[in-house]
């Protein structure tokens, strides 16, 4: 017998609600939409539909919009069906009846993350803690020591032996073989760099090598791999990665060398001669280097956060790692599977036309005004009208607020919000924060629970 399945929409996602339905290829179910005659259906809550939805006997399942606020749990014992909050995007709908999960498993990753602290010798072990916390809190598997030329390092020692005591994996990142070696025999898991021409610290120590060539000689290189391979020391090779317009194809072209004639080695990628010397958001280029990265079956990446359009990149490497591994694993490309590192634009950015806004803007009956953008622009409406612009400045002569304060306060954060979402291609939505990936912490929007009065409805002390 087949489900009888009633889908709760509004006004404006009515359309699209049916649409969808009609494209479900080979559908076991029956079903009905009922419009509970409000405009938009996020601003549904369970008790609302308690009042509105009228006769349920005839269906053996309700599924509600993904944004619906409240218990669906009570709702369903009230109405004595079982009752599933659908989706938040209407497009992931198809979901729930048997098509492919749209979600993918980011638990999962291959390359290692090493975060360099790159002027450690001017902080103390306290602010060094510090910073190693907040990089392993964003990923990083690694935390490198840099020192710095000509410059001393009184406590190396006590920092590396103070992070290892914490359970940290470290490594010391020196052109100096005296705090190399000091820094291996304090607990260093990994030594950066070792070449042909201080290749005989490893007769001292036991830490892990990561080898660069000489000079940018890469036979150099292949020399130091060969003697560790005969010594069967575990070690990682690092053909360097060059900035742009300094040899930065070359560079990649290496690794692909280094790859094919040493296909079972681990290689470590520095990416921040690309990511800190390049003016450009540096979400993109992680993401591209990663891909790279794993084709090339790379195993480590070096990087830092200096510069301050750099401030996010262990984050946004280990959100890429975990994308691009779940890319790989599903065959498929690194489209459509986390919105985490689409900072500046969205996948989709216009939810509505312009013709669905004036129709939803025809059966406003009361004052408050509503916000929508459009490829044509911004919308604010109420029910004397509505109006368009590009430039909310442009709307100043059409707003009434009643020498409401509180509002015209709200409505100006809201429009300002509406300017960037239209100007950027972003998502836009009344009374919501704008989304900006992985770049600011979104908080977590608990659906059972309703939002506190805004700052703008109270009265002033």
């Amino acid at each position: 017998m087949k489900e009888n399945v009633l889908f709760i929409t509004g006004k404006l996602a009515e359309n699209n609600l049916k649409k969808i339905l009609e494209c479900i290829d080979n559908k076991d179910f029956d079903y009905e939409i009922r419009n509970l005659n409000v405009n938009v259906a996020a601003l549904l809550t369970t008790d609302m539909i308690a009042r509105r939805i009228g006769n349920t006997e005839k269906y053996t399942k309700i599924i509600l919009p993904g944004k619906v606020r409240g218990d669906i749990n009570k709702l369903s014992k009230d109405l004595n069906i079982e009752i599933e909050r659908g989706p938040e995007e209407l497009k992931d709908l198809p979901t729930l009846f048997g098509a492919e999960a749209l979600k993918y498993d980011l638990s999962k990753y291959e390359v290692h993350i090493f975060a360099e602290i790159t002027d450690a010798p001017n902080m103390s072990v306290e602010e060094i803690i510090y910073r190693s916390n907040y990089f392993r809190k964003n990923g990083a598997d690694v935390i490198d020591i840099g020192c710095l030329p000509n410059q001393s390092f009184p406590h190396l020692s006590e920092t590396i032996k103070e992070l290892k005591r914490q359970g940290f994996y470290v490594s010391i990142d020196s052109h100096n073989n005296d705090e190399l070696i000091l820094g291996a025999k304090s607990g260093a898991d990994y030594m950066l760099s070792i070449k042909s021409d201080n290749f005989h610290i490893l007769d001292e120590v036991d830490s892990y090598p990561i080898l660069i060539p000489q000079n940018g000689d890469i036979k150099s290189l292949y020399e130091c791999i060969d003697k560790c391979l005969e010594m069967g020391r575990i070690f990682i090779a690092d053909p360097i990665l060059d900035p742009i317009n300094y040899g930065f194809t070359d560079s990649i072209l290496r690794y692909k060398e280094l790859r094919d004639k040493y296909p079972d080695i681990h290689i470590m990628m520095g990416t921040g001669n690309v990511t800190e010397l390049t003016h450009a958001d540096t979400t993109g280029i992680t993401m591209t280097l990663m891909g790279i990265i794993s084709e090339l079956k790379i195993n480590h990446i070096l990087t830092t956060e200096v510069s301050n359009h750099c401030k996010s990149v262990v984050k946004e490497n280990d959100i890429a790692r975990r994308i691009i591994l779940a890319a790989h694993d599903n065959n498929t490309t690194p489209k459509h599977i986390d919105s985490a590192l689409l900072t500046t634009h969205d996948a989709d950015s216009f939810k509505y036309s312009t013709d669905e806004i004036r129709e939803l803007a025809d059966n406003v009956r009361d004052k408050n005004y509503r916000i929508m953008i459009s490829e044509d622009g911004i919308h604010i409406f109420n029910k004397n009208g509505i109006k368009i612009a590009i430039d909310p400045f442009d709307l100043y002569e059409s707003i009434d607020v009643e020498g409401d304060l509180g509002h015209a306060f709200y409505l100006g954060i809201e429009l300002a919000r509406a300017q960037i979402a239209y100007q950027l291609g972003k998502d836009y939505e009344q009374d919501e924060e704008l989304k900006w990936g992985c770049l600011v912490d979104q908080e977590i929007d608990d659906k059972l629970s309703f939002k506190k009065t805004g700052s703008t409805y109270k009265k002033k002390k």
